[in-house]
């Protein structure tokens, strides 16, 4: 008997020494510890342990070349299969069959080239089943997902119409009332994923979905603040289509505006966009907004004359204009003392609505030029310093002499007079070279009426909602 114990754990060392070689020797062997106690008086034989688990390995037909080994209970596997699953099965067989002490599984994984299509017309086949198996739900999300959309854009339409009216902006009315509309479409994007189970999964995309905003956020940083501009000037609406305005240095006409851009038409003619964040971070001058504008214009007299006698021509002509307002009143200023002149500013305001600032001050410069011409008033232009190397000679005259030189000075000087009198300068309010003194702000909208902007987007300055 102790001839037998001491026999069963000798083989047991024994069978452990290859299991602890394994490593160092690179041999393919899976050796499991004893599934069950170890009896010490087997009773089945060891050629019937291996017949029974040949025989049973044989009949899966998943071993080639399979042979099996058992000497006092220990059982050695060898052969070829093509899965690690069927090697692991035939050592999990071997250890569960009766009065088997340890398992050597020494079964060999060959992977064999597969040059069937089975395979692949077997994945085909479950990919049609699935997607007839899918059917019902297919069906279920074309007639949840486009009646949301639709009940969505309804409703959107209606609280543009009925309850959004009280706002200006266009744009701003379409805004609020896709985002009031946006929970119905959610509703029902919902409901088809949780009848497809899938609420979880709609979770996670729209986590990922705001991460993802993120990073697009400082892609497009610069396109998504045109947009927020966008939004706030039509809120604050600070110019309309058809005014003139001044940004960033550019004066034009405004034309209109998209989500990206304002478009102007200079005087010139010229298309000009400025992005929508830097108009709403300059100064904006809109020289439309106000009917009425100030503007000046400025004379010089000379010292030889009175200089309060000036002003009150200079008054008569700006105050008797057709173009100039009467309240406020004209003002007429001694600007400065300049080397040869008396500098007289005229401030006066003007109808802009009705009349071109540039024409009207033309016309002003043109009669008061006239006015002081024929009272008599010099506008002698600035000193200039001549030097005589050789010095001047002075001639002394007699008394007749004398006065006779003076009396032909003076009559130059009326001569000078008349004949600038006779120069023709029209009384009227305007000259034919000024035309019509109608603000040209209609010429440049109807340019811009015939100009053409490519631009997909709509307008937001447009007034229909």
């Amino acid at each position: 008997m102790m001839n037998r114990i001491l026999f069963a754990l000798c083989a047991v060392f024994a069978l452990s020494l290859p299991a602890m070689a394994q490593d160092a020797t690179g041999t393919q062997e899976d050796v499991t510890a004893p599934a069950q106690a170890v009896s010490v008086e087997p009773v089945a034989r060891d050629d019937a342990i291996a017949k029974r688990v040949v025989e049973i390995m044989r009949s899966t037909g998943w071993y080639k070349f399979s042979r099996v080994e058992v000497k006092d209970g220990i059982v050695f596997l060898d052969g070829r299969t093509d899965s690690l699953d069927h090697k692991v099965w035939a050592r999990e067989l071997a250890s569960k069959t009766q009065d088997v002490v340890a398992v050597v599984n020494r079964i060999q994984v060959v992977q064999e080239a597969n040059w069937s299509f089975a395979p692949a017309l077997s994945e085909i086949k479950g990919v049609g089943n699935r997607i007839i198996t899918s059917l019902p739900l297919i069906l279920l999300t074309l007639i949840i997902l486009p009646l949301t959309w639709w009940l969505s854009s309804l409703a959107a339409k209606g609280l543009r119409r009925w309850l959004l009216g009280g706002i200006a902006s266009p744009f701003l009315r379409d805004i609020v009332a896709r985002f009031i509309a946006l929970p119905i479409f959610l509703l029902g994007l919902f409901v088809v994923l949780q009848v497809a189970g899938l609420t979880q999964i709609a979770v996670s995309v729209v986590g990922g979905a705001g991460v993802l905003g993120i990073v697009v956020g400082f892609a497009f940083r610069d396109i998504a603040e045109n947009f927020l501009a966008s939004l706030l000037l039509s809120i604050r609406r600070p110019f309309r289509a058809g005014e003139y305005i001044e940004v960033t240095g550019m004066g034009g006409t405004v034309l209109s505006m998209n989500t990206r851009s304002t478009v102007l038409l200079s005087p010139e003619g010229n298309h000009i966009q400025i992005p929508n964040a830097a108009i709403f971070k300059n100064t904006i001058v809109n020289y439309s907004a106000s009917a009425n504008r100030r503007d000046t214009l400025e004379v010089g007299v000379g010292y030889d004359v009175s200089v309060a006698r000036a002003q009150d021509i200079i008054l008569g002509v700006i105050a008797g204009h057709e173009a100039v307002l009467s309240e406020p009143s004209p003002m007429i200023l001694v600007d400065s003392l300049g080397s040869s002149t008396v500098n007289i500013k005229a401030y006066f305001w003007v109808d802009a609505h009705a009349y071109s600032m540039l024409k009207v001050k033309s016309a002003l410069l043109r009669l008061v030029k006239k006015a002081l011409t024929e009272e008599g008033i010099s506008m002698p232009d600035d000193a200039r310093e001549v030097i005589f190397p050789q010095g001047v000679p002075v001639l002394q005259l007699g008394g007749k002499a004398e006065a006779r030189a003076q009396a032909i000075a003076n009559q130059e000087l009326a001569d000078s007079a008349k004949q600038a009198a006779k120069v023709g300068e029209p009384d009227a309010a305007s000259s034919a070279a000024e035309g019509d003194l109608g603000n040209e702000q209609e010429e440049l909208a109807e340019i811009a009426a015939d100009s053409v902007v490519e631009e997909a987007e709509t307008d937001l300055l447009s007034e229909k909602g």
